[in-house]
């Protein structure tokens, strides 16, 4: 039988605080556990069995999601936040003729009302699935890949909705990032009424793991308006904030710009931040779990996001309107 010290350990608590009472010894009880730490941990636990698309654990990270939003005071954008789509998935990726199956998926959209609003919106999004367990039982955790922005998401919710934002926020949890970006390529493609016109997008995916600190903002050289604001953000970040990984190259590992959620939305001409880190020793590996996470460099990206999505709001239609590199391929 397997003995569960966790909740052995629930069950001595009342015990020993009794005991330390009756000796007179005061409890001094463990700092409560960050909000943020919390939702990582959760969503990269073996019981979410790496929330591949379509998966049962999926199914559970997306209805964790849903109470966190819900608990937040997100206002639903659909029905219960969900933004179901379906796309067709070969049963094998070595083979190009092989049979293909039809997958559900669900983006999660939520809505946070501005104090003036103005003619755009901001998204911020980050994706939640991951690439599910091997044949051999093995589960891919994705801490990093992207539990961590998904958690970040959850904290820039918190954040506007403890201090509102001047103009409205679209929060988007995307499914099936992994193989397609098809979840952020659903929404771009179907944007809910009212909400259409979209003047910034703020990414968040790979933000929990570095042993040097270095956070990248990936945008800046499509759309130069946000130079100053990166500046202005990494002056006060208590991580490395760094530009680059997004000016076309030979080398595709060296530019970000479609790697990620953010990349349908800069197709449609709407500028985005990227907010992520390198490739590192745990990306796509079993080894992406909570436990080997730099939590201290976590927690900072994290209130570098919020402290970026506040600075983007305060100047969304100066965004919205400033010139990029690049000509837009479609309307905002």
């Amino acid at each position: 039988m397997h003995f569960d010290l966790r909740f052995s350990a629930l069950l001595a608590a009342p015990v020993l605080a009794l005991s330390l009472a009756a000796c007179g010894v005061q409890d001094t009880a463990a700092p409560a556990e960050p909000q943020p730490v919390a939702d990582l941990r959760i969503l990269s636990a073996d019981d979410m069995e790496g929330r591949l698309v379509g998966s049962e654990g999926n199914a559970r990270a997306r209805e964790y999601l849903i109470g966190r939003l819900s608990e937040i005071g997100v206002t639903p954008v659909f029905e219960n936040y969900e933004q179901a789509f379906t796309f067709q998935r070969s049963l094998d990726f070595r083979d190009p003729d092989a049979e293909r199956e039809t997958v559900r998926a669900v983006n999660l959209v939520g809505h946070i009302a501005g104090t003036n609003p103005g003619e755009h919106v901001m998204v911020v999004g980050a994706h939640y699935d991951h690439v599910g367990m091997d044949e051999d039982g093995n589960i891919f955790n994705g801490a990093d890949d992207n539990a961590s922005g998904t958690a970040g998401l959850l904290a820039v919710a918190a954040a506007f909705m403890e201090n509102p934002p001047q103009n409205d926020v679209i929060l988007i949890a995307f499914d099936a990032e992994e193989g397609g970006l098809r979840g952020a390529r659903h929404y771009v493609a179907n944007r809910p009424e009212g909400f259409e016109n979209i003047g910034f997008m703020l990414n968040m995916d790979m933000i929990a793991y570095s042993q040097t600190d270095d956070l990248y903002a990936v945008g800046t050289w499509h759309y130069p308006v946000l130079l100053d604001l990166v500046a202005a953000a990494a002056e006060v970040s208590p991580v490395n904030l760094h530009t680059g990984y997004d000016e076309p190259t030979d080398d595709p590992r060296n530019d970000w710009t479609m790697l990620s959620d953010h990349g349908p939305f800069h197709a449609a001409g709407i500028p985005f931040l990227y907010l992520g880190v390198e490739d590192h020793e745990h990306y796509h590996q079993i080894t992406d779990t909570f436990e080997n996470m730099t939590i201290p460099f976590f927690l900072g990206a994290v209130e570098t996001a919020v402290d970026v999505a506040r600075r983007a709001d305060a100047m969304l239609d100066v965004i919205a309107s400033a010139p990029s590199r690049q000509p837009e391929t479609d309307a905002r």
